[in-house]
């Protein structure tokens, strides 16, 4: 290729001024007739050109080839049908047309579903704008992205980055229906015992949008525990009151039965979590006589605002007679008919510190205190000297819920509490601070006094001297019940010997006793983190059952936890589906989310050409169905419409690189020399005529 060039042996701005220069002499000379104006107007003008540095110069080119992107959409909305192999037929069809074409550079990349937490739906342009980045405009000949229609990041057709045609094979069906579950409005917070508010909506797509119907059936699941059925008109935004049971996340699982026409499953659940909040913990602390442990009990209860302590002490017990006139007792009467008997149940925990049977209390009222744990009540027990004698609180009818008997043996001896191997894996003493592990002994200070007690049922999880039990748990029915076989705790609290973990243990207590999730002993959980689900369960038993894994699309997989510590078995695989993902092992059921809980990816799952139509017609380009045949592609000009009815294009750029160049001068000096003095010769004699 040769074209024309300058190389100026003057700056260009002078020789501009110079040209200026001319013009205007040549034109005054033609305007006052002057004789051989045209003459020296060729002079300036040779001047000019050869100041200017004309020079041919040569190119050899060498073509570029164009780039097409191929875009295949492997989200989790492309399992669905036969839209997976529609797209791979296309694919392949695709890569064996383009292979043809010499002057073409393919470059493939896929769309993935993501499980992080970013709810970003189908990130096609982002793919796309990626595998083309390093691109030249100049040398883009096109993208062909084969998808369902399902795209979440489409811009507008004004603000596109790519200005190439944009070819999109759709595959699925036209016109398809399903039923889709949303929740419109949830409560993040509710009160511990109160239901969460909930607005959920229903709806059954068409090819052309949404409509009414019969009215659906939507099941309801908490923490995986079944609550029953709702039935919720379609169509319309509906209120459901779902009740939160314990403090932090309640996991609610929503799911809508089948739709006369459906096309997956996976968008008729919803998954909301609701952190449940206690408005009031209410104690009842009953205390069998002042000792130095009774302030740290109410230290600590009082301590935490959420806390409402009922705490009585009983100094004066019906035996003592001391002749003390009754108008002057200024201590209120013990209401134990109100407490025992009228309000017992408004209470979510029982503490007996010290407490010993002195005829105060009616048989009747402990049998109500029996009922109340096996009817989920929490019962906690400190004992001192009186429970292993005659007044224990172990001859009332109490003893049918408490796991540890007296054996009427009192131990007073230094000692250091020490984790059972059993306590090492219950969520209550596992890692306490300072505790004792293998080859370890605690670092914690001593106490003084153990009541001896033959453990009668539930578990042993610290022990004294001997081996002899001092911590033991238990269910009891629907309720729970905890006995520490010392008062010395106070100890702890006192930093006696460096003192010990008194609240932290006592917290723990108290959360097991009310039942909160993560310190049950018995309980199968999962995590999604960086495309990973962990599920850990945690038992007393000495093996772990395999875990059943049900993936969001109905797939399954069997998992066997390994040991990780004491109490705690865990096992870990790779997922790649957004939405619900269901365990069980047979005895406990659990349920988490990859990714967002509701994402955009199974939001809608039918197949549309109505998101990228704009788009693809911006610069051209067009929408096929794949379920018509996959389309020809051709090769088409800049400017030339890219689609048809059965074909798609891809521009011919015919972008390329010069390989060598050549230049010589168009004007040598002496020519223009010569040019410009016969100019000037010619010019003098026409003014001599």
């Amino acid at each position: 290729m040769t074209r024309l060039g300058f190389d100026p042996h003057l700056p260009l701005a002078l020789i501009t001024a110079l040209a200026i220069v001319a013009a205007l002499l040549t034109a005054y000379s033609f305007y006052v007739g002057a004789r051989g104006a045209w003459a020296r107007g060729l002079a300036f003008a040779i001047l000019i050109f050869a100041l200017a540095g004309p020079i041919l110069v040569k190119e050899q080119h060498a073509a570029l080839p164009d780039v097409v992107a191929v875009v295949l959409d492997q989200s989790q909305s492309m399992s669905i049908g036969e839209r997976s192999a529609q797209a791979q037929k296309a694919l392949a069809q695709v890569q064996k047309e383009l292979a043809a074409q010499s002057d073409l550079t393919i470059r493939q990349t896929q769309i993935t579903t993501t499980t992080s937490g970013e709810n970003n739906g189908t990130q096609a342009f982002a793919a796309v704008n990626a595998v083309l980045a390093d691109v030249p405009p100049a040398r883009i000949a096109g993208v062909i992205l084969i998808t369902d229609g399902q795209v979440h990041d489409a811009p507008p057709p004004d603000q596109m980055i790519l200005k190439a045609p944009l070819q999109v094979l759709i595959a699925g069906k036209r016109g398809e229906r399903d039923r889709k579950l949303s929740v419109v409005n949830a409560a993040r917070f509710s009160i511990v015992g109160r239901p969460a508010q909930m607005t959920v909506r229903v709806d059954d797509f068409s090819g052309e949008g949404a409509g009414g119907g019969a009215p659906a059936d939507v099941s309801i699941k908490v923490d995986g525990r079944d609550l029953g059925t709702r039935s919720v008109p379609v169509g319309r935004d509906t209120q459901i009151n779902v009740p939160v049971s314990h403090e932090g996340e309640n996991i609610v699982e929503l799911a809508a039965g089948p739709g006369s026409s459906e096309l997956t499953l996976q968008n008729n659940r919803a998954v909301v979590t609701v952190s449940g909040v206690r408005d009031r913990l209410r104690v009842l602390l009953i205390s069998g006589e002042p000792h130095a442990g009774e302030r740290v009990w109410r230290n600590l209860l009082k301590a935490d605002p959420s806390v409402d302590l009922v705490h009585f002490t009983i100094l004066r017990p019906p035996e003592k007679q001391d002749g003390t006139p009754i108008n002057e007792l200024s201590l209120i009467a013990f209401p134990t008919r109100e407490l025992f008997s009228e309000k017992l149940r408004s209470f979510d925990l029982v503490i007996f510190d010290r407490y010993g049977e002195q005829g105060i209390l009616p048989m009747i009222y402990f049998e109500n205190i029996a009922q109340y744990v096996e009817q989920g009540g929490a019962l906690l027990l400190s004992s001192g000297p009186e429970f292993a004698g005659n007044i224990s609180i172990y001859r009332t009818p109490l003893s049918a819920v408490l796991p540890a008997q007296p054996t009427g043996e009192i131990i007073t001896q230094g000692f250091r509490p020490m984790v059972t191997a059993l306590g090492q894996g219950h969520p209550v003493t596992r890692n306490l601070p300072g505790s004792n592990g293998d080859n370890v002994a605690p670092s914690w200070g001593r106490w003084f006094r153990l009541i001896g007690a033959v453990p009668v049922a539930g578990q042993t999880v610290m022990s004294g001297p001997g081996g002899k039990p001092l911590l033991v748990l238990d269910q009891m029915q629907k309720g729970r019940v905890a006995e520490m076989l010392s008062d010395q705790t106070w100890l702890w609290a006192r930093g006696f010997e460096g003192g010990g973990p008194q609240a932290e243990l006592l917290r723990r207590l108290a959360h097991w006793l009310m039942k909160e999730p993560e310190l049950e002993a018995e309980n199968l959980s999962a995590s999604v983190s960086d495309g990973e689900i962990v599920i850990t369960r945690r038992t007393m038993e000495k093996t772990a059952s395999p875990v059943t894994l049900t993936m969001p699309s109905g797939k399954t997989m069997v998992l066997a936890p390994q040991k990780a510590s004491p109490g705690i078995w865990r096992t870990a695989t790779k997922v790649n589906e957004l939405g619900l993902y269901r365990l069980t092992d047979g005895k406990l059921s659990a349920v988490t989310a990859a990714g967002p809980l509701n994402p955009k990816e199974v939001a809608d799952m039918r197949a549309t050409d109505a998101v990228l139509r704009d788009d693809a017609q911006a610069h051209g380009g067009g929408v096929h169905w794949l379920e018509d045949g996959v389309p020809a592609i051709r090769r088409v000009v800049p400017g030339q419409d890219a689609s048809g009815s059965d074909w798609i294009g891809l521009r011919r750029n015919g972008a390329y690189r010069v390989t060598s160049l050549t230049q010589q001068p168009l004007l040598p000096v002496w020519a223009a020399l010569m040019l410009i003095v016969g100019s000037l010769l010619l010019a003098w004699r026409l003014e001599g005529r």
